[in-house]
C-alpha cells in the first residue's frame, strides 16, 4: 500500500542505527535532488550536499575519535560505537549553506536549507530508507571542512545527514497538539 503524504510526514522518524548496506548513487541523487525543490525567499539556493566517499568518512572518523578523546581515554567500545556511526550508515551528506553577511537573509536561508533536508528526509522515508540530521564538534570542525573541500568562509556546514536503511526505527511520544496551537480573534 502507497503512503499517503501525510503518511510519509506522521511515520517519518530520525534513524540512529542503520544496516550496513549500500545506497545506489541514482537513488541518493534523487533524494538529494528533493532537497532542491524546497523553498527559498529571494530565491537564494542556499543549499549545497557533499557525498562523502570510503575514504573521507574514515578521515572524518580518525578526528571524531580524537575530539571525543579529548582529555579522557575511550573504550575500545567507544571508539568502535564513534566509528560506526559515521562510517555505517549507507551515505553521508554533508549539508552546507552559503555564507552572506546579510543577518536576515542568513536566517531564512538556514531555514530553507532545514526545507531541504526535511525533503529529503521525507523522500527517503517514502522509498523505504531512513535519515538522520546529525550536528556537533565534528561538524564544525576544520577536518571536515577539508576533506569535503569546502571553504568556511563561502559556506558553513549546517550537519551531517545520514541515509541507510533502519535497523530499528524508534518511537517517539509526541505533546498533545492541542497544547502547541492556539488561536486568536
Amino acid at each position: 500500500m502507497e503512503m499517503t503524504i501525510e503518511d510519509v510526514i506522521k511515520t517519518r522518524r530520525t534513524i540512529h542505527l542503520y544496516e550496513e548496506i549500500e545506497i545506489d548513487d541514482s537513488l541518493l541523487d534523487r533524494f538529494l535532488e528533493a532537497g532542491h525543490f524546497a523553498p527559498n525567499h529571494k530565491l537564494t539556493w542556499p543549499w549545497r550536499f557533499t557525498v562523502v566517499g570510503h575514504e573521507g568518512r574514515a578521515k572524518i572518523a580518525d578526528r571524531a575519535v580524537e575530539l571525543k578523546s579529548e582529555g579522557r581515554t575511550l573504550t575500545d567500545g567507544q571508539v568502535s560505537k564513534i566509528r560506526a556511526k559515521i562510517t555505517t550508515p549507507s551515505a553521508l551528506v554533508i549539508v552546507s549553506q552559503l555564507t552572506t553577511d546579510n543577518a536576515f537573509q542568513s536566517k531564512e536561508d538556514y531555514a530553507a536549507v532545514s526545507c531541504a533536508i526535511q525533503n529529503i528526509s521525507l523522500l527517503a522515508h517514502a522509498e523505504g530508507w531512513g535519515t538522520k540530521w546529525s550536528t556537533g564538534g565534528i561538524t564544525r570542525d576544520p577536518c571536515t571542512y577539508e576533506v569535503a573541500g569546502l571553504d568556511s568562509e563561502d559556506q558553513e556546514i549546517v550537519g551531517f545527514l545520514w541515509v541507510g536503511k533502519a535497523k530499528v526505527t524508534p518511537t517517539i511520544k509526541r505533546p498533545d497538539f492541542g497544547t502547541l496551537c492556539r488561536r486568536v480573534p
